[in-house]
């Protein structure tokens, strides 16, 4: 009997969850997102299923807008717990899940992220990932001395060398470097650190890093973008990307335009994982599904449905809300943007059909139904080759996530298509990533 693949699962834990109307929802701690507790029995939920990989996406500031006026005073999703502290504090209380979190290429240099994320694989034991974004709002921009974002070109350049760079000083130290002969009194071998004297168009990084070499060789790897120089630092670099195609066909189309690019890099198919984002409603029946997406729709208020659709479509306020979806106006994320124009022109959805879908699930691809209708979808793309495995980012936490364990997951596993057990104690281990070699050895 021929075992089929398994796919992987990540879990997106931010704020309360991924609906815009998560905090209100009668079962919420509308402060939980500030809590380690509620982030403890999240991430514990997650390994006892067997996920992969929980993921903290992060913004260093506020993005969202009053815009239209009155909505921002009515999103809970502008107070977090900044990620990184926030994983070394769940890595003392989980023992096999994956820890990832975004950094921002644009507002770090490279020895900060290579030291905090190196840091972070000692204390999780093999656990770490970085999401590699470059930033995109202006309000990022003005808490670091700037009136306006960088511009697109020189953000995504300034990310390809900050990668290479960062790569390089967890390079540092080889495997072996550090002897530690009390009788001799030599600590480390001076043959096998190694300063990387890096000169570039963006940085100046002499080294060594002053952490050693990690227990994954270094960290994994994330990225989340569709630009051109997105997807090479992915096909260069990553084992992980986070994909937000709504349909089969796109999600195909991206799937193998991401892939083919990986050959010139003298890297396998199989050696980057594709994991589509999927906001999921479930229930014991179809309605009971349908009943929860629309109860939690109707807690959202129109300003802030249009607030979700502001920094990618414009200012949409002076339209019909019934009306058709315009083109956008100046989007900051072209690609979400596209995403959605064509999802709304596909679906033939109104302007309130868009904020709504994307208010229920911040413009992931949004599943309605029971375990195995769901499970029908995720197999689906599967099948066709469109994903290796899925990103979840539940409606609400931790009520969403007990939904997936409930009714998705013994579906997954009766069809063989997910774990039942952990196959390492790494999160390389436990995505079958390859051991990275160190370019000094």
């Amino acid at each position: 009997m021929t075992t089929r693949p398994q796919i992987k699962l990540g879990l997106s834990m931010r704020y309360l969850g991924y609906h815009a109307a998560a905090w209100r929802h009668p079962d919420a701690d509308p402060a939980g997102a500030s809590k380690l507790s509620h982030f403890i029995r999240v991430a514990q939920t997650a390994e006892a299923a067997k996920f992969d990989m929980v993921f903290l996406a992060d913004g260093i500031g506020i993005r969202a807008r009053d815009e239209p006026p009155g909505a921002l005073s009515q999103s809970a999703q502008t107070a977090e717990l900044e990620p990184l502290t926030l994983l070394s504090a769940l890595s003392a209380v989980t023992s096999r899940i994956g820890l990832v979190s975004t950094a921002s290429t644009t507002y770090n240099e490279p020895f900060h992220i290579a030291r905090k994320f190196a840091s972070l694989d000692h204390i999780s034991g093999g656990r770490a990932g970085w999401n590699i974004v470059t930033s995109w709002s202006d309000a990022e921009a003005r808490n670091f001395n700037r009136e306006e974002h960088v511009e697109y070109a020189t953000r995504y350049e300034r990310a390809a060398e900050f990668v290479e760079v960062v790569k390089g000083l967890w390079d540092s130290w080889e495997e072996d470097a550090l002897c530690m002969d009390k009788a001799s009194g030599r600590f480390f071998d001076p043959a096998k650190l190694h300063a990387l004297n890096h000169v570039g168009k963006h940085f100046r990084v002499q080294g060594p890093l002053s952490v050693k070499r990690t227990p994954q060789g270094r960290p994994i790897l994330v990225q989340a973008g569709v630009s051109e120089v997105g997807m090479e630092i992915a096909a260069a670099s990553a084992e992980v990307v986070y994909a937000v195609s709504h349909d089969l066909e796109t999600g195909l189309g991206y799937y193998n335009n991401l892939k083919d690019r990986l050959e010139k890099y003298g890297r396998g198919r199989d050696e980057l994982k594709v994991m589509p984002g999927l906001t999921i409603f479930t229930g014991h029946t179809e309605s009971e599904a349908r009943e929860k997406y629309d109860m939690m729709n109707a807690l959202v208020p129109p300003q802030l449905g249009l607030s979700y659709l502001y920094g990618q479509m414009g200012d949409l306020s002076a339209y019909p809300l019934d009306g058709p979806v315009p083109e956008p106006t100046n989007p900051k994320v072209r690609s979400i943007a596209r995403n959605l124009l064509t999802m709304a022109r596909n679906d033939n959805l109104s302007i309130r059909d868009l904020y709504t879908i994307t208010a229920a699930g911040f413009g992931t691809r949004v599943l309605i139904g029971t375990g195995p209708q769901v499970v029908d979808e995720m197999e689906a793309w599967v099948d066709a080759g469109a994903a290796d495995g899925f990103n979840i980012c539940p409606p609400i936490l931790p009520l969403g996530l007990d939904d997936f364990v409930t009714f998705i997951m013994p579906e997954l596993r009766r069809r063989g298509m997910f774990r039942t057990e952990y196959e390492g104690t790494t999160l390389r281990e436990n995505l079958g990533a390859k051991m990275p070699k160190n370019r000094y050895s």
